[in-house]
């Protein structure tokens, strides 16, 4: 992804809802860990991960390269996979979550943005992945 892709529009949208997610999360875990740990650890270990996994997809969606593309890639498919994962047991499995994480009944809490965020993320990893290769295509037949 370009670092113009990420720079102005939707894209910069994207990754200023990325960064208030992960200032949200961490937060919250860094919290709750340091005062509260005992009553639910998976619960704020899970929430402290999100928050992990926020800051990186932030990094890897507003810095240009192919290398931080790929990190997009991975890192907001894991967290689309987290969400589905923990979502799913937190309603299934309740009493393994005595406190909601980030994730927890699909993001809820966060008024269900981490549901949708990582969906918009692969979406518009996928449009500039798009772009790229038909400006690349017309590049060349420009130069032939």
């Amino acid at each position: 992804m370009s670092a113009a892709a990420s720079a102005s529009g939707p894209g910069r949208v994207l990754v200023a809802v990325y960064a208030i997610l992960a200032l949200a999360a961490t937060a919250r875990s860094g919290y709750q860990i340091a005062t509260r740990f005992e009553e639910a650890p998976v619960a704020y270990l899970l929430s402290a991960l999100a928050g992990v996994v926020y800051i990186l997809a932030t990094l890897a969606l507003a810095l240009p390269g192919p290398a931080w593309r790929r990190v997009a890639w991975v890192t907001i498919g894991f967290e689309l996979a987290g969400v589905l994962v923990v979502g799913t047991l937190s309603i299934v499995a309740a009493a393994w979550f005595p406190h909601d994480t980030v994730w927890s009944w699909f993001g809820r809490g966060y008024l269900f943005v981490p549901l949708v965020l990582p969906i918009l993320g692969l979406l518009w990893l996928a449009r500039s992945r798009r772009r790229e290769r038909q400006a690349a295509g017309e590049a060349g037949r420009a130069a032939s």
